[in-house]
């Protein structure tokens, strides 16, 4: 059974409230608490703290880093064991690089259900909102939200505020109150700086963890002293009030993890599931709706299916298909240049249009009235910008005759657009798609469909605009 990691996000846009401090002992005490439990950890900073804390033998070239990871990197892969028994990824300094693959909420949220990493995960974010901190935000089963005072306290609504554009429930998100000095003390309701704290937040209608989290010198000392070295709360803080208090955070952490069945990543991965399944029965819907046969050259498709290098579709949806190259090459030569095959120069022309053709799309309106049956023809990039029109007359069309230059091009219209009585459906149109003749199927496909569907929309504005 496939394992998906519980993700607790320690986040904060006000830097100095012990976010990487209440990270990485977190780590260490969940470990401890459960041995069996895998733990990793990571941090979007670039101090290096976790490192310095975690590893056991100096970075090397070559080795692994959480840039890694925002790279598509394998978890599984990047995580390396580290001291007392905690999984961490590397930090890195070059993350400046990824945001432009982080342009979605949540793109993390699937890195961490395809990572293979089970057990707990805690990310330390750094101290804004860019779009990592967010990825991260979402990511997660816990937020936890160090403050320490009233200005850290007022850069929490940044944070809700990002659950409240998205809609996402905001029961996730827990404040605690960090470096707690306890020498302080008022006079009236709000006797010390938790009280205070926790009072505004839940005035606001922020949920706040039961403990908090003393300062402490002997804490600080652990972080800064002669060796240059950073200990664990656990093993050089025992007795005092903060060793307690990091004890009571990991036991809730806890319950909170054993009482969850299914983690955000597997949830998602699981909507990920169904829409992969949405995705494919949509596309072999579109596969069952194709035409058979080349309606310009009315051969079966399934018995000659090289040079499948266009598809088609109707403005009303009603048709579509595929279409041979050659055949959609030399019915525009005729149409546009008003040459038979057996004139001198139609090669040439061919060549020509063929060129223009399989790097645009080209859009067929037929505008049949007293005056007679002309074709409106353009031709557009694939950025929907008309690069090209030309009115074409269709001398005969309407009475269903063949003149011997636009032959193909009525007997696509026919096909494609034919309503009752034969007559063409009122203000309809087609337009023709390059593709690649390998694999024409995969224009339906659904990015490459949507692709299709946004230029079928400009075309239409483009043709009401005149």
């Amino acid at each position: 059974m496939r394992s998906y990691p519980y993700t607790i996000t320690i986040s904060s846009e006000k830097g100095g409230v012990g976010k990487t401090t209440l990270a990485t002992n977190l780590a260490i005490y969940l470990k401890a608490m459960r041995e069996d439990l895998p733990v990793t950890l990571f941090s979007f900073d670039n101090h290096f703290t976790i490192d310095k804390m975690f590893e056991l033998q100096k970075r090397g070239e070559n080795v692994p880093d959480v840039h890694e990871l925002l790279m598509g990197a394998k978890g599984s892969e990047v995580v390396q064991t580290g001291q007392y028994g905690v999984g961490f990824i590397r930090s890195s300094t070059e993350l400046s690089d990824i945001h432009e693959r982080f342009k979605g909420p949540m793109t993390l949220t699937r890195m961490l259900a395809e990572s293979g990493i089970s057990g707990i995960i805690i990310i330390d974010t750094r101290p804004d909102l860019n779009i990592l901190t967010q990825n991260a935000l979402y990511a997660a089963d816990r937020v936890l939200i160090p403050v320490k005072d009233l200005p850290s306290l007022e850069n929490c609504k940044n944070i809700f505020a990002q659950f409240d554009q998205r809609g996402i429930d905001k029961k996730s998100l827990a404040l605690i109150p960090c470096l707690i000095d306890s020498r302080i003390k008022f006079e009236g309701i709000f006797k010390d700086q938790k009280t205070l704290l926790r009072a505004i937040a839940v005035n606001r209608g922020y949920r706040c963890m039961d403990t908090h989290i003393s300062k402490s010198p002997k804490v600080e000392s652990l972080n800064t002293n002669p060796d240059g070295k950073i200990y664990p709360i656990l093993t050089h803080a025992r007795g005092t009030e903060v060793y307690s208090q990091f004890m009571e955070i990991s036991r809730d952490i806890l319950r909170s993890f054993d009482a969850t069945r299914e983690s955000r990543a597997c949830l998602y991965h699981t909507w990920l599931l169904e829409k992969e399944a949405h995705k494919k029965e949509s596309y072999l819907a579109r596969l069952e709706g194709l035409t058979e046969r080349c309606l310009i050259c009315g051969a079966l498709l399934a018995e000659h299916s090289d040079d499948r290098s266009f598809y088609f579709e109707t403005s009303d949806r009603s048709a579509r298909g595929f279409l041979h190259g050659y055949c959609v090459n030399k019915m525009l030569c005729s149409a546009l240049y008003g040459l038979k095959e057996s004139d001198p120069t139609f090669d040439a022309a061919t060549a020509l249009v063929a060129e223009k053709v399989t790097k645009s799309v080209s859009l067929l309106l037929p505008r049949i009235n007293s005056e007679g049956s002309r074709l409106d023809y353009r031709l557009f990039s694939m950025k929907g910008e008309q690069l090209l029109q030309k009115s074409v007359g269709m001398p005969g069309f309407e009475a269903g005759e063949f003149n011997g230059v636009n032959d193909r091009l009525y007997l696509l219209l026919n096909e494609a657009l034919a309503g009752f009585e034969g007559a063409l459906r009122e203000k309809s149109w087609l337009s023709v798609y390059p593709v690649d003749p390998i694999k024409p199927e995969a224009v339906l496909h659904e990015d490459s469909y949507k692709s299709v569907h946004r230029l079928q929309r400009q075309l239409s504005e483009a043709i009401q605009a005149l």
